[in-house]
């Protein structure tokens, strides 16, 4: 398989040694039950001096020591390789998801992509861990011990020789329809991982709504599929082993009852049979191994096919030549020239979408929700391509100007945008180097600087995972400032400031247009009082324009605009 190629190509060396350490300990493995043998039937048969024994004694412990360090070693080596192996793995395929455009996530669904960055991860490194062990030692156990039991008495050889189609024929049947069972047991984690990750994020909805044994129940019924997939998987996968340890028993019982036929007509040695026994369990657990590496590989295989998946997905969102999109001169920075889109699965999300907005104005967007607002923001950072229509920047199609310029120009703050655990300095900075007075410089326009002071770290202190210890609102004034640190050329605040009070949400915005007057701005609200001061205002409902204009005339000319303002501010604003 390329995809398990291209990743153990490099660590080939160092699995080459391992490789061949394991083969020594192996070959002295194999070795014991051989000297056992001639202890028995030579030494004490026909010499009997104690000094010969006890050399020969030393010899097999010299030989279990060799083993014992050798495969030792060699286990170390395999965990390395496998563990480096995996990292890299996981570093591509995090990478990748994390450049995937915003339809192939759809695609993929966010739970699945957890699930491939995790269990089937951990299946690759462990297919990885045990090939190396078992991959060598298993094959020579099984091959070098039907050759040296051949040599030593090939009748009793052709015992083991007959058990081994069976067991060939069970690990074959095993195998083949193990990978399809595995497959429906990642798909049923990635439905349980979604259902997981979907009531942890609402707990304190579902909780106050007190929907805790509905949300259990939903809960019960992804897990009973997950535990009803492993279980088939499980009966199938797991009927291999006492099969074969059924056939291999009656092939050493067979062994026994023919080996003593034969020393009864001295047509063997004694010690040939206890030999052929030890020779016969280390057959046994090396076709067991086998079995467990096709049990692994049907894992692995199913694992591997959702990761390459990823890997090997399309780039999508390639930014064009602009002989294929030529710039044009216009009076407008950012221009929506007839667009429109859908999403998979649906119609018309945006349809027939124009506006042109020059550099430093102001954008409002407000109506209903489901009526295309995040949608259009979606488009104006190119997370999703038109369906028809053109997106423009100072003139430029975006989808001519590559992906990390494009995003350069944007400082974005969403409703739902996340903080992670880390000091309120690092949220903002965001790993962007920005230096700590630009940092207090945006936390005070966005009247975030006095509660952050409140503290006695300042901006220093620690945020807990999801930012539990702060409010809403507070979460929502260090995301503004966080868009506002890299003083963006277009600022887009989407809901960004719907858990703010009146006097504060005022604030914000003289701020803003004081600080960043030369900044592009589009502002998604679903609050008039946001969005009234800006040079454009436009309303969506179904994703079509109603209205496009300031707040007077909108007032005038649109009457879903003007019911909006009047059920808020009673047709009238006081700032």
């Amino acid at each position: 398989m390329k995809f398990l190629y291209r990743y153990v190509k490099p660590f080939a060396g160092i699995m080459l040694i391992g490789l061949l350490i394991k083969m020594i300990g192996t070959m002295s493995e194999l070795a014991l039950p051989y000297i056992l043998s001639y202890i028995l039937d030579e030494i004490v048969k026909f010499d009997g001096r104690i000094q010969m024994i006890v050399l020969w004694g030393c010899l097999m412990i010299f030989f279990a020591l060799l083993a014992l360090i050798c495969n030792v070693k060699a286990n170390r080596m395999a965990s390395r390789v496998s563990r480096d192996c995996t990292e890299n793995v996981r570093h591509d395929l995090f990478y990748r998801t994390m450049t995937l455009s915003g339809h192939q996530i759809d695609t993929f669904t966010i739970p699945s992509l957890e699930s491939r960055i995790t269990t089937d991860t951990y299946n690759f490194q462990n297919f990885i861990n045990r090939i190396q062990r078992l991959g060598v030692r298993a094959p020579i156990l099984l091959i070098g011990g039907l050759i040296v039991t051949m040599i030593m008495d090939s009748y009793l050889s052709l015992v083991m020789l007959g058990v081994l189609p069976a067991i060939f024929l069970v690990t074959l049947f095993v195998s083949k329809i193990g990978v399809k069972l595995y497959t429906g047991v990642q798909k049923a984690g990635d439905n349980m991982i979604r259902v997981v990750r979907e009531d942890s994020q609402g707990i304190r909805v579902i909780k106050a709504l007190s929907k805790v044994k509905k949300e259990h129940q939903r809960y019960d019924d992804v897990n009973q599929k997950l535990v009803y997939a492993e279980k088939k998987a499980g009966l199938v996968m797991g009927s291999a082993n006492p099969v074969m340890d059924l056939l291999m028993n009656l092939g050493i019982v067979f062994v026994v009852l023919l080996g003593a036929y034969r020393v009864m007509g001295r047509q063997t040695e004694p010690g040939k049979i206890v030999a052929f026994t030890q020779y016969f369990t280390m057959i046994s657990t090396a076709l067991i191994s086998v079995t467990r590496m096709f049990m692994m590989y049907t894992k692995f295989s199913a694992s591997a096919i959702r990761i390459e998946q990823v890997l090997n997905a399309p780039k999508d969102l390639l930014p064009l030549s602009e002989r294929e999109c030529p710039p044009v001169e216009e009076g407008g920075y950012l221009v929506f020239d007839e667009v429109s889109f859908s999403y998979p699965n649906s119609k018309d999300t945006l349809k027939n979408i124009s506006f042109s907005l020059p550099r430093g104005s102001s954008l409002g967007i407000i109506g209903a929700t489901g009526s295309g607002k995040t949608t259009l923001i979606n488009l104006i950072m190119r997370l999703y391509d038109v369906d028809s229509g053109t997106v423009r920047i100072g003139g430029h199609d975006i989808r001519t100007i590559p992906e990390e310029e494009l995003h350069h120009i944007f400082g974005i703050a969403m409703q739902n945008d996340f903080l992670y655990s880390d000091t309120i300095e690092e949220n903002i900075s965001f790993g962007r180097d920005i230096p700590h007075e630009n940092v207090v410089r945006a936390a005070k326009i966005a009247q975030a600087d006095d509660f952050i002071m409140s503290f006695p770290e300042g901006y220093a202190h620690v945020l807990n995972q999801k930012a539990t210890n702060l409010s809403g609102g507070q979460k929502q004034r260090i995301l503004i400032a966080r868009a506002l640190a890299a003083e963006p050329d277009i600022l887009i605040l989407d809901d960004s400031s719907s858990a703010l009070d009146y006097k504060t949400d005022a604030a914000l915005r003289q701020a803003i247009a004081r600080h960043h007057s030369q900044a592009t701005q589009v502002i998604v609200a679903q609050r008039v009082s946001s969005v009234k001061n800006c040079e454009q205002i436009l309303v969506l409902e179904e994703g079509k324009i109603l209205g496009l204009g300031d707040h007077e005339h909108l007032v005038k000319t649109c009457g879903v605009y003007r019911e909006i303002s009047e059920s808020q501010m009673g047709g009238s604003f006081i700032e």
